[in-house]
């Protein structure tokens, strides 16, 4: 009789585990379309953030499709590359690559003021894990129109402080080129120089996340240098 109890437990056992593993699988296959959903808009709102276009999980979509007018994908060379998409292209894989293998997306967008911006994507490392963003640049390709950060785990007050309007509005009309010259933009520990168009402000008590980001603009921005050249207004 015993035996006979130990085998029922085992047996039930083993069927409630399987029975649990497949409606987790099923829920998390019947989920996927929906998170991916969710995925595409929050990148969308965050491209239109960075173009000072505030938006909604319910109006992301419609605003997205208003304002950005074209997208493609370049190679450090400033070349096209065809038949790939450039808002699936995923920048933490890409960096894997090669440079010269690397796909550069870049979207082309219309401001409310009829301005034309070009976004460029980033992605970097901060202190604890991944940050990233998006730039948007004016038809000069060189000042910057508007700015989104964000992170996955920075330490709140300190790093992740990058993902506020503070600190995101100091890049407006900075430049990244000087005299012709890719410079980038320094984040500045103690305080910018508020006459400079290539400083901002680092985070107080934040200075490995600041360095990173500042990393983060650079690295990204300057595999664009021969695009930018090319299309230059």
């Amino acid at each position: 009789m015993k035996d006979f109890s130990n085998r029922y437990i085992m047996i039930f056992s083993v069927v409630m585990v399987v029975s649990v593993a497949i409606l987790l699988s099923l829920t998390a296959l019947l989920l996927q379309p929906k998170q991916q959903k969710n995925l595409e808009v929050e990148k969308k709102m965050s491209i239109l953030s960075s173009m000072n276009v505030a938006s909604t999980k319910s109006d992301a979509v419609e605003l997205y499709d208003r304002h950005i007018k074209e997208s493609y994908v370049v190679d450090t060379e400033g070349k096209r590359i065809e038949g790939v998409e450039a808002f699936t292209v995923n920048l933490r894989e890409e960096q894997k690559k090669p440079l010269a293998e690397q796909y550069l997306p870049v979207f082309i967008a219309v401001a409310d003021s009829g301005d034309t911006l070009h976004i460029i994507p980033l992605e970097g490392k901060g202190l604890w894990g991944p940050i990233w963003g998006y730039v948007s640049l004016g038809e000069d390709l060189s000042t910057v129109a508007g700015v989104t950060f964000d992170h996955k785990g920075e330490t709140p007050g300190l790093g992740a402080e990058i993902s506020t309007t503070p600190f995101e509005s100091q890049f407006h009309d900075k430049n990244i080129f000087r005299d012709g010259t890719f410079v980038g933009i320094k984040v500045v520990k103690g305080g910018a120089d508020k006459q400079s168009k290539y400083e901002v402000d680092g985070i107080s008590g934040g200075t490995i996340t600041s360095k990173g980001l500042e990393a983060m603009v650079h690295d990204g921005l300057i595999k664009y240098d021969k695009y930018f050249s090319q299309n230059r207004k």
